[in-house]
């Protein structure tokens, strides 16, 4: 019985890849990953800065909206006045003056700074007194108002558009009107002291 023989020294005789050829494929292939890898940072800092793009977009819309409810809080007597060239239109009527305070809730969704406030209508008118306030979210501030009115105007029975001008967080400034509600307040209650006396 034959037993086989295996020699240990016999090589296979399949024709060697030269050593070229395999440098060849690894750095084939080392390209390949590479820019795989590319293709993978490029799209994430494309795909970041559309996320950060579209958040800075609702954040200026954010900034732009303005709201915010008024009322008056108080008011002071003044000294009547017989001027009748501050008012327009002006009758030669009794024109009194009474300094009030405006209480200013910001509902809108950014901090807001109310620079000024002024109103007007047949036989008054309205302008702020104090320094601009600002008012951060869900904030109420106090605005310092001056009035002159005449005493035979009932501008009280109804709202009193107010023009508010407001600098927003984005440092631009808007016009903003409401409409304040004068009946029932301590404005009408002082204005015939006021007006007594005048």
């Amino acid at each position: 019985m034959e037993h086989a023989v295996i020699d240990l020294d016999e090589r296979d005789h399949q024709p060697a890849e030269s050593s070229a050829t395999a440098q060849d494929h690894a750095v084939t292939r080392q390209k390949v990953v590479l820019g795989f890898a590319a293709v993978f940072v490029v799209g994430a800092l494309i795909g970041g800065f559309a996320v950060q793009r579209r958040a800075s977009h609702e954040q200026r819309e954010r900034n732009s909206i303005v709201a915010l409810v008024a009322f008056p809080q108080s008011a002071s007597l003044g000294s009547p006045t017989f001027q009748t060239a501050t008012l327009e239109g002006g009758r030669g009527a009794p024109q009194v003056k009474m300094t009030g305070h405006l209480v200013v809730i910001n509902a809108g969704p950014a901090p807001i700074t109310v620079r000024q406030v002024a109103a007007e209508r047949p036989g008054m008118a309205l302008a702020s007194a104090g320094q601009p306030r600002l008012s951060p979210l869900g904030g109420t501030g106090e605005l310092v108002v001056e009035l002159l009115f005449e005493c035979s105007a009932a501008f009280f029975q109804e709202p009193l558009p107010m023009a508010f001008e407001v600098e927003t967080e984005d440092k631009h400034v808007r016009e903003v009107s409401y409409p304040v509600t004068l009946a029932g307040s301590d404005w009408q209650r002082v204005a015939p002291a006021n007006c007594g006396s005048a």
